[in-house]
């Protein structure tokens, strides 16, 4: 059974995509996939079963990343195409069912929900993440002064200054997690951030003291920073590829939100929950000069500690 997966080039896109690509690992026996995604995420499939092939797509000029996608699959009879990039590719290449991204997803749906429908499928399968035994091994040196102890992750930065968090409120929230009256007293804390991310994540970093702090940032590539997550017991974080592969690994996820969208982004599971500023993103975005590319300060600051706190204490964490 040969299939065709093609997913998205954003770390949170690709892993809100597992779900559906976990439900035909688990239903096609004799599964052969080849998985399409850009290059940034290609490391967190290294670890799936049935997928024989990785196909890393570099975006290149006049779509010729679509065009080498094309020349590598036209000569395979594929059984399953799923295409959650609604590619001209998925239909220029020959398939027995075809599964593509199109105008009968329902858009106001969250994603997970809309990769479910383009298979048709009525239970919405979640989110999950496998580890190669490479990656597994990353995760174990970086943690291997920590065996049994409690690990708070949090993942204090994003790709866009607009929906990051000020790092002062992440340090209250570690110091309440962390305190008698907190969920995990005297925890450890993982901090993770991307390359490019490292200040503001080692303003958090140093609040913390020495022997209780554990710095991942800019370490490793997703595929073995998401195996390190998987062995924490609760993750904080803004809305970011992070956040959804702490939900995907089954660790008790907390997203923070303000100019993004909940409905179709937060961390999905059975325990996840999220908190956002009182103002939706249009809201938030609704002043004279905005732009995205120029914007130098958070849109977050309406966001306090205590709400943060208080769906935290509501969160399930068995």
């Amino acid at each position: 059974m040969k299939i065709l997966f093609i997913t998205s080039t954003r770390i949170g896109d690709a892993v809100i995509s597992t779900g559906v690509l976990n439900h035909l690992i688990q239903t096609h026996e004799n599964a052969q996939i080849t998985l399409v995604c850009g290059p940034l995420p290609a490391s967190l499939f290294e670890g799936f079963p049935k997928i024989v092939k990785i196909i890393s797509l570099k975006k290149q000029k006049r779509h010729g990343h679509w065009i080498d996608l094309w020349k590598q699959t036209v000569g395979t009879n594929w059984d399953i195409v799923v295409d959650l990039r609604d590619s001209a590719v998925s239909r220029l290449i020959r398939a027995n069912k075809r599964y593509v991204l199109g105008p009968h997803i329902d858009k106001s749906r969250h994603k997970v929900e809309q990769a479910a429908q383009i298979l048709g499928l009525s239970d919405i399968p979640s989110p999950t993440l496998y580890f190669s035994d490479e990656q597994n091994n990353f995760a174990s040196k970086i943690l291997k002064n920590h065996k049994g102890e409690k690990i708070i992750a949090v993942g204090p930065t994003s790709n866009w200054i607009g929906k990051t968090w000020e790092p002062e409120k992440f340090i209250e929230i570690i110091k309440w997690l962390r305190s008698e009256e907190g969920m995990y007293p005297d925890a450890l804390v993982a901090i993770f951030a991307a390359p490019g991310e490292e200040a503001q994540a080692l303003s958090v970093f140093e609040s913390l003291p020495e022997d209780k702090r554990i710095n991942v940032i800019a370490k490793g590539n997703p595929g073995e920073v998401a195996a390190v997550i998987s062995k924490c017991d609760f993750y904080l974080g803004n809305d970011s590829g992070l956040m959804h592969i702490a939900a995907a690994s089954n660790v008790p996820t907390i997203g923070v939100f303000g100019p993004s969208y909940p409905h179709l982004y937060a961390p999905w599971g059975n325990h996840t929950g999220y908190a956002r500023t009182p103002e939706t993103f249009d809201e938030l975005i609704n002043f004279e000069g905005y732009s995205a590319k120029t914007l130098e300060h958070t849109l977050m600051k309406t966001l306090n500690v205590e709400s943060v706190i208080q769906t935290i204490k509501t969160l399930k964490t068995t």
